[in-house]
């Protein structure tokens, strides 16, 4: 197990991102992934709005980051938010660590917060089931979910693929091929075996959905950002765990850690001139 207290996630816009940085971060990714070139690493990079770093304290070592990109949207007759998270890699020595997932989650609780009466989604596209995990474990609305078809959401993955990926989407099969060149999981990075899709649903969900995602396709996805999941989000990773806690205790308590969080954001964004919207 790591040492959290070791750990520290800071985001950076595009803009501030240094070539040591970009290089140290490519060095981690082409561990986890094929034809996965610096020049084609740089380029993607350079077209996402930030991205969250996750560093060991003690070394200055980078072992962690995921992207994060800004998009206008149209739903129905107003304008809406998305936020497209891309790469997003951890050292294995760190899996199962949250520090990412929950800077990430601070982020998206500060865009909604700062847009209330906008609605806000978070996009992704997945080629491997962990990412997809990502969403159904934290949404309470998404697309694709093996319980229910959600039309709204549909039609925000084929606008925001139509926009993003217009030569690479199928409408049809709603997977996006970058074909054979693009990058790839490596082999044992996270395969998928019959026992694990008959034990989680989910998973056996996506691989039907991507039954090529050992080639790199892409399994493209929303979940709409409000404020009960983002509270039940903190609830399960940000408050500690009393059996005889009500629910109405945990909500009053999520509140408080709310307020401390936005009052967090406001001094890092004026101490590290950081951009939280």
């Amino acid at each position: 197990m790591t040492n959290k207290n070791k750990l520290s996630t800071r985001f950076y816009s595009i803009k501030n991102i240094s070539v040591p940085q970009l290089i140290e971060m490519h060095k981690l990714f082409v561990q986890y992934y094929n034809n996965a070139e610096f020049e084609t690493f740089a380029t993607d990079m350079g077209n996402k709005t930030g991205v969250f770093i996750l560093e060991d304290k003690l070394s200055k070592r980078i072992i962690g980051f995921s992207t994060w990109t800004e998009l206008e949207l149209d739903h129905g007759n107003e304008k809406a938010i998305g936020i497209f998270s891309g790469d997003t890699v951890v050292d294995k020595a760190y899996w199962g660590d949250k520090s990412l997932q929950k800077a990430f989650a601070i982020k998206l609780f500060s865009t909604k917060l700062k847009n209330p009466r906008k609605h806000v989604f978070w996009l992704l596209i997945s080629k491997g089931y962990k990412t997809y995990l990502l969403m159904t474990n934290n949404f309470h609305q998404f697309y694709p979910c093996h319980q229910h078809h959600n039309p709204k959401l549909e039609s925000i993955v084929d606008e925001y693929c139509n926009k993003l990926y217009p030569s690479a989407y199928c409408s049809k099969s709603r997977l996006l091929d970058f074909g054979d060149e693009y990058q790839n999981l490596k082999e044992g990075v996270a395969c998928i075996t019959p026992e694990m899709r008959d034990e989680n649903r989910d998973i056996d969900h996506f691989a039907k959905l991507n039954p090529t995602w050992e080639k790199g396709t892409e399994l493209p996805c929303a979940g709409e950002v409000t404020i009960s999941m983002l509270l039940d989000f903190m609830q399960r990773n940000m408050i500690p765990f009393k059996k005889k806690q009500s629910r109405q205790s945990l909500r009053q308590k999520a509140g408080q850690v709310s307020k401390e969080l936005g009052d967090d954001l406001r001094q890092r964004a004026d101490s590290q001139n950081l951009e939280l919207s």
